[in-house]
């Protein structure tokens, strides 16, 4: 399938960490539409890069694993860097994100006066989150200040979509599921006009393998706390 010029101007942005045996598929189905796609490989000690490369990928490598928020900082400078590149994307490696959600926010961020469009699990998309991880991710977005200041209900979801002034002035310094928080702060400090647009997130068998739900969560809300408290 020819890929759609419309988007010459769009970077996709994926951060994968030992995603061998999904990357290909996920790049692959990402460049049926977009022909921009950087994956940055953290560290991985399986063939990640390779396959994603194989599939079309820009490809850049971190010698360590130093953590998603570093990973995404890093696509997010080389995207920003190429002639040409108006929007970015952050899109998950592990296949739990869709592309056609991806069209949607672009054109949200076209039509609407926003600088970031971030997606939403509770806006009526019709997702299966877990339980445990519902509570915990509305818990999250309550407790932290910035979020409730831009009115956001999923401020952890890692599906987004920004102009280039949010790319020209995003510094991530925090690695881990800690990004995401400073992503927010870093929008409320910056004055970006920051909108939510529900989108449906795939849990797989092989999604909900890759990490500790429980200890994700735990540091989803510790991470709100202490920004809670710094912001006083």
């Amino acid at each position: 399938m020819p890929i759609d010029t419309s988007y010459q101007d769009v970077w996709i942005v994926v951060p994968a960490f030992n995603e061998a045996s999904v990357i290909a598929d996920v790049v692959a189905d990402l460049r049926t539409v977009f022909p921009h796609v950087v994956c940055v490989d953290d560290g991985s000690r399986d063939g990640t890069a390779d396959a994603a490369y194989a599939a079309g990928a820009h490809v850049v490598r971190h010698p360590v694993n130093l953590g998603q928020g570093a990973a995404i900082q890093t696509g997010v400078e080389y995207a920003r860097a190429r002639p040409g590149a108006a929007v970015f994307v952050t899109f998950d490696a592990d296949g739990q994100h869709r592309v056609k959600d991806v069209i949607r926010m672009i054109d949200r961020l076209a039509s609407d006066d926003v600088n970031v469009v971030i997606g939403t699990r509770f806006g009526g998309a019709v997702t299966h989150t877990p339980p445990l991880k519902r509570v915990i991710l509305r818990a999250a977005a309550i407790i932290s200040p910035h979020s409730r200041s831009l009115g956001l209900t999923d401020a952890h979801n890692g599906l987004r979509v920004f102009d280039k002034v949010v790319a020209d002035e995003l510094n991530i310094t925090m690695s881990g599921m800690a990004h995401a928080g400073e992503f927010i702060a870093l929008a409320v400090e910056n004055h970006w006009r920051v909108a939510e647009e529900p989108v449906e997130i795939l849990y797989t068998d092989y999604s909900k393998s890759k990490g500790q739900p429980l200890v994700n969560g735990v540091n989803i809300l510790f991470d709100g706390l202490l920004r809670g408290r710094m912001s006083r």
